[in-house]
């Protein structure tokens, strides 16, 4: 059943009766529930080839490094799809636009299943990499429906789905690829998806108040072309040579393509994202922290997946199967989970603006831990905590910083650029790992040494105090100013309030 046709203001909730209220909340929890469980599905499907490549590469007889491609191609697809998807959210076509891309990562993930060549099976991942733009659709339904009382947990809860299902994927993954056919993996995520789309079917409203803007169609050109060739070098720069015709080619061409479409979105009536938003400090300290956080997130998790893989006879590492790679990975859904919990108490202690900065610190004290003292199974696990931990407290706080920040209408292309740039960051920790392990491993040897791991952690670590120091900076005193919450203002509800700073 779903949940209503139109939204529930602040204005409307004052006007109705307690009773009303009540239901109201509950259809809004409902509601949260289904948009998380949908994200969540997504986000576990996103992470499912990280460690099936080994495994891919011997079924498909292709290198390791063309097996690479199953995930890079995901990544593609998603820092392509969120953009289009947010702007396509911010209209009355917003449940549609859900569905379809759900539709989209049920056929990638039978295609992959069934895929008779590598080629069918990257098409496959790649229409499975659509259901990465899902977030910032689903964050614009809950802002629109869900009761303001419940808003703030709820967004924060949304986003950080990402490391939750990334720590729950790769145990997942694990089981599948040492027990069963990779292909078996597939099938799951495609059960997974149809279960998703079911429930949104059911739940989500139809009706939205945004009124329909057109798609800004040279605005996606640009900047899909201009990711796109960004990401591609990014990956594949250590296999061309940083300093190959091919690399730098892609590079610039890559940067002539975003610089273009930055001065197009500046011009352009509907830009695909108002960057105007972005001068907001706000919204640019939680955009500046999604980059750099996103490369101290997954370079973490794949330095810690490869350190546990490391075959035996290289003198470090504890060379455990897929299944307990898996079980040393998933305490980062757990640490996740916990800072979400503590989200509301952490922001009435420290205020919710030093709460960004506070989850880059953990981050990056957690990275030079595992640099010093990786070499115990429980110093991993106990890192992968704390990961979590440090990334969820962000990523609970950026669309929080976003949507108090912006207007209602903008929230969906506004939260789409934040999840682009946690893709990118992500692109760049991918590529910066595999460019250290690279140039440290000798020649006639496929291992690098011990001391590259703590170089690549070092590096990490600094990227993510970067991003603490940014996002400190730029929100900086202007922040703590009462800013009451955009939608708020709209409807006449009560602002999310930060009860240790008037905010």
């Amino acid at each position: 059943m779903e949940t209503g046709t139109g939204p529930q203001t602040g204005e409307t909730a004052r006007a109705q009766p307690a009773a009303d209220l009540g239901g109201a909340a509950r259809r809004g929890r409902v509601l949260l529930g289904s948009l998380s469980f949908t994200a969540l599905s997504v986000s576990v499907i996103s992470t499912l080839g990280a460690p099936m490549v080994p495994t891919i590469a011997h079924d498909q007889h292709v290198s390791l490094g063309t097996a690479q491609w199953i995930l890079t191609v995901t990544l593609l697809a998603g820092a392509v799809s969120g953009p289009v998807l947010g702007r396509l959210g911010d209209g009355p076509r917003r449940k549609g636009a859900i569905q379809a891309a759900l539709a989209a990562v049920f056929l990638g993930s039978v295609l992959a299943a069934l895929a008779p060549s590598f080629g069918v099976l990257l098409a496959g991942r790649a229409l499975q990499g659509v259901g990465m733009g899902l977030m910032p659709l689903a964050i614009a339904v809950a802002r629109e429906h869900v009761h303001p009382a419940l808003l703030r947990r709820g967004v924060a809860s949304l986003s950080i789905t990402t490391s939750v299902g990334a720590g729950l994927g790769y145990p997942i993954t694990g089981l599948i690829a040492q027990h069963l056919d990779y292909r078996a993996g597939f099938w799951f995520a495609a059960l997974l998806t149809a279960s998703s789309f079911t429930v949104v079917a059911r739940v989500v409203p139809r009706g939205s108040s945004v009124p329909h803007r057109p798609l800004d169609t040279v605005g996606a050109v640009l900047l899909c072309s201009g990711l796109a060739a960004v990401l591609l070098t990014l990956s594949q720069g250590t296999d061309w040579g940083l300093t190959s015709p091919a690399t730098l080619t892609g590079a610039a061409a890559g940067l002539v393509l975003l610089v273009a479409w930055v001065l197009q979105a500046l011009r352009a009536r509907h830009p695909l994202v108002d960057l105007r938003l972005v001068r907001h400090r706000a919204v640019l300290a939680a955009n500046v922290a999604a980059l750099l956080m996103g490369v101290g997130m997954y370079a973490g998790l794949s330095l810690v997946n490869l350190y546990t893989q490391v075959p035996s006879g290289a003198g470090y590492g504890f060379h455990l199967s897929l299944t307990l790679t898996g079980v040393v990975l998933m305490p980062i859904s757990l640490g996740s989970l916990l800072a979400n919990r503590l989200a509301s108490a952490l922001v009435g202690r420290f205020g919710l603006y030093r709460i960004l900065p506070l989850g880059a610190v953990l981050c990056s004290l957690d990275l030079v831990v595992l640099a010093l003292w990786r070499h115990e199974l429980v110093v991993l696990m106990v890192g992968t905590f704390l990961l979590g931990g440090g990334v969820g407290a962000a990523y609970a706080a950026m669309p929080v910083l976003i949507v108090r920040s912006v207007p209602a209408a903008e929230t969906g292309s506004a939260t789409s650029l934040n999840q682009v740039l946690r893709t990118v960051g992500g692109s760049v920790g991918s590529a910066a790992i595999s460019a250290i392990m690279i140039a440290y491993t000798p020649a006639g040897s496929s291992l690098p040494p011990d001391h590259a791991y703590s170089v690549a952690l070092w590096v990490t670590a600094a990227v993510s105090l970067l991003g603490a120091v940014a996002a400190a900076v730029i929100a900086g005193r202007g922040a703590s100013a009462a800013t009451p919450e955009p939608s708020a203002v709209a409807t006449g509800a009560t602002p999310i309030v930060d009860r240790r700073q008037g905010r």
